[in-house]
């Protein structure tokens, strides 16, 4: 009879109550609005759901149906994948539940990769056990991940393709199979190619035996996909990156964008605390082989990336950004894995050779693992611990539910031939089947060309968010004459020339929790709905 393993008993209890956890997230993510329970994702997941929805029903890869080709996503895979359950008879209400899900299992399946890892690096079960468990309840992957965003699936490609590396190096057998997978992963996001370049560096360089194969098959299926994809945007979107890359890039000083990306690490690394932070890379004093180098430079070229494109736009959050989030579990497993050769240090300092003492510097190791969990999850102030033991909604949640709210307010007060102007670009034009127009240029070409609004902005650091310093109210209020302007960005006072003289602020009748500028002749809007303010 086989005998089961003490490992993985508590390999076992760790994944049930991830599980469970999971669980209680997603549905603490939930609210209910008019009398029905909503599961909806981070805003941004919400705007490539609209695209999915859009495809779906056969209007193409458009953010307004009938609408410009222009690529305001940058997971073009996920979106896809998003479609398929727009296809299906399920109410607009509970389709975000099935992505949601989707972002469970991922990171349930990454776990029994990271336990992989682990024991490629050491046969200490401890090492393993602890390196999920931190991985398992770290809140910023979990937010990305549960809140419908893709890093889920890359941070399962990013784990699974080191296994699948490090597996090949010590065999010593080529693997076609790691450049598939990365090369759809770029299909995700292209820029995961960073992850493949490096990936495929190591391999030539490691893998000596097969270093012709890994050169040409490497390279080869590195230059089919990405070639292949800008091959389709140009001849579908009729630019050979998406939109977002001029929206994030163009304009701005390389100077001030790494500035930012730098000030945001070090934020990142001040409240995650630098002495933790730092742990990991002391690994290179008592081991520098090829797996730990493998690792150690996944994770730092991501982390180069994040700063090459000044950050994230909710930096403001705290924790790991969504670059960073996809390396995450590689950094746990070094972290504990130090761990583990700093215990031992120790007790090969005190010279005997007890169980105790063993036991002893175990229970140390867990305790001190447990403790850095609680301290990786501080992530701005004690409100994000009551968040990441649920006993506060999880982040973003308030944002969906009164984006919502506004979309079903919309729906009531105008036709369906209305035109909205928003800020928040996914939840309220998913929700209010409205042709929506994008204040911030996610899916405007136009905006997403032109030079940041305010310059002087860029360079102050405290100020400046990636894909959010780029607006023309005379273009987008002024030329495009929305029916309904929901939300304003920064410098509202632009703005007020159109609505004193061409709109009109109104709520919709009774019961009403917002503010909306409504254009004074628009045929499109239901006035009788509406309660204008005096």
């Amino acid at each position: 009879m086989h005998k089961v393993k003490k490992e993985d008993i508590f390999f076992y209890l760790i994944l049930i109550a991830y599980v469970i956890y999971a669980a209680l997230f997603i549905y603490k993510s939930s609210f209910r609005a008019a009398g029905e329970r909503y599961f909806v994702l981070f805003d941004d997941a919400m705007v490539s759901m609209r695209y999915a929805k859009n495809f779906a029903q056969g209007y193409g890869l458009v953010w307004n149906p009938g609408g410009d080709r222009i690529e305001g996503y940058t997971n073009p895979l996920w979106v896809l994948y998003m479609s398929l359950f727009h296809l299906l008879p399920i109410p607009a209400s509970k389709i975000s539940l099935f992505i949601q899900i989707s972002g469970a299992v991922f990171l349930i399946a990454n776990l029994f990769i990271v336990r992989k890892i682990s024991h490629l690096l050491t046969d200490d079960t401890l090492v393993a056990l602890m390196a999920i468990l931190l991985t398992a309840f770290y809140a910023p992957l979990n937010n990305w991940s549960l809140l419908g965003m893709e890093v889920s699936v890359l941070t399962l490609i990013t784990s699974l393709s080191v296994w699948i590396s490090l597996n090949a190096v010590r065999k010593g057998r080529f693997s076609l199979w790691l450049y598939m997978l990365l090369g759809v992963s770029t299909l995700i996001r292209i820029d995961m190619a960073i992850i493949y370049i490096v990936i495929l560096v190591f391999m030539i360089i490691a893998d000596s035996d097969n270093r012709r194969q890994n050169i040409l098959w490497g390279l080869g299926i590195l230059t089919l996909f990405i070639f292949g994809q800008t091959i389709f945007r140009s001849w579908y979107y009729g630019s050979p990156v998406p939109n977002t890359y001029y929206l994030k890039m163009e304009g701005y000083s390389i100077y001030y964008r790494i500035t930012h990306g730098l000030y945001v690490l070090f934020l990142f690394v001040w409240d995650f605390n630098w002495v933790l932070f730092f742990l990991p890379f002391t690994i290179l004093l008592f081991r520098r082989d090829r797996s730990v180098w493998l690792l150690l430079l996944i994770f730092w070229a991501q982390v180069g990336y994040s700063v090459y494109v000044g950050g994230d736009a909710w930096e403001h959050k705290g924790g790991s950004n969504r670059y960073i989030s996809i390396v995450m579990p590689l950094f746990f497993i070094l972290f504990v894995y130090t761990l583990s050769f700093i215990r031992d240090v120790f007790i090969s300092k005190i010279q005997r050779d007890s169980k105790w003492v063993y036991r002893f510097s175990n229970l140390v190791l867990i305790l001190f693992s447990v403790a850095s969990l609680v301290n990786f999850n501080t992530l701005i102030d004690f409100n994000s611990l009551n968040r990441w033991i649920l006993t506060m909604n999880p982040e973003f949640v308030r944002g969906n539910q009164q984006y919502v709210k506004i979309a079903l307010d919309l729906k009531q007060i105008t036709t369906p031939d209305a035109r909205i102007a928003v800020v928040s670009a996914g939840s309220i034009p998913y929700f209010s089947e409205r042709v929506a127009i994008d204040l911030l240029g996610k899916s405007d070409a136009v905006i997403a060309h032109q030079k940041p609004h305010n310059p002087s902005e860029v360079t102050n650091l405290e100020v400046f968010r990636p894909g959010h310093m780029k607006w023309d109210y005379d273009y987008s209020i002024g030329d495009l004459d929305p029916d309904v302007i929901v939300q304003l960005w920064r410098d509202k006072g632009e703005a007020k020339k159109y609505l004193m003289s061409e709109y009109k602020t109104g709520r919709i009748g009774g019961n009403g929790n917002w503010n909306f500028y409504l254009r004074s002749d628009s045929k499109y809007i239901l006035w009788d709905r509406v309660e204008l303010k005096k």
